[in-house]
Formats: C-alpha cells, sequence, structure tokens
C-alpha cells in the first residue's frame, strides 16, 4: 500500500510561486502514474495535473496549463508541483494521489491513496 505525505504548501502573493512535493512509501512507486488535485472550500475536488510512470507523458487543468508544471523522480519516489504566477483563485487545500487507471484517471473516483493535503492561500 502507498502511502503519501504531501507538503510545500504556504501562503504567497498573487504572482507568487510555490513548489508542493508528494513523497511516497513503498518500493513500487515508479510504477505508478501519479496526480494533483486540489479542493476550495465549498467547492468539489478538481484534477489539477497528471504525470505517467515514467514522466513521459503530463496532463494539465485548462485553468493551469502555462503556469503550473508536474513532474517527478522515481528515485526519490517524489512527485512535485510546481505553481507559478499563482492566483487568488489557486487557493485550496492540494492533494496527490495514486492514478488507478494507469495513466488514464482524471476524476477523483480513478485515483487513490490519497495524502492528508497541504494547504495554498495566494492572497491579493
Amino acid at each position: 500500500q502507498v502511502q503519501l505525505v504531501e507538503s510545500g504548501g504556504g501562503l504567497v502573493q498573487a504572482g507568487g510561486s510555490l513548489r508542493l512535493s508528494c513523497a511516497a512509501s513503498g518500493r513500487t512507486f515508479s510504477s505508478y502514474a501519479m496526480g494533483w488535485f486540489r479542493q476550495a472550500p465549498g467547492k468539489e475536488r478538481e484534477f489539477v495535473a497528471s504525470i505517467s510512470w515514467n514522466g513521459g507523458n503530463t496532463y494539465y487543468a485548462d485553468s493551469v496549463k502555462g503556469r503550473f508544471t508536474i513532474s517527478r523522480d522515481n528515485a526519490k519516489n517524489t512527485v512535485y508541483l510546481q505553481m507559478n504566477s499563482l492566483k487568488p483563485e489557486d487557493t485550496a487545500v492540494y492533494y496527490c494521489a495514486r492514478d488507478l487507471r494507469g495513466g488514464r484517471g482524471w476524476s477523483p473516483p480513478d485515483f487513490g491513496s490519497w495524502g492528508q493535503g497541504t494547504q495554498v492561500t495566494v492572497s491579493s
């Protein structure tokens, strides 16, 4: 069973940057596609980005395309989310999760082994 721990959230001004990390336990991390989601207060959890098992394919929500970059380091069992040009509407709890559909996942039911989340707050 994979366990995921997110870190790197915080408070940042609009236009700033943050890098989130998701550290995974277990020796099979490199076998899984991974994803980032976010959930703002009163809203549903939404897809942000995903990455294939070897990093060769990445996918982004339209709302973050061109501003966020997902990457992974399989030697460190870690997936990252670099967030640039942050906007107040990016404020949310950010979660990482394992893609249960082998790289085809895009909605929350397609993912499992959710981390506890890390808060990102962007002030205007």
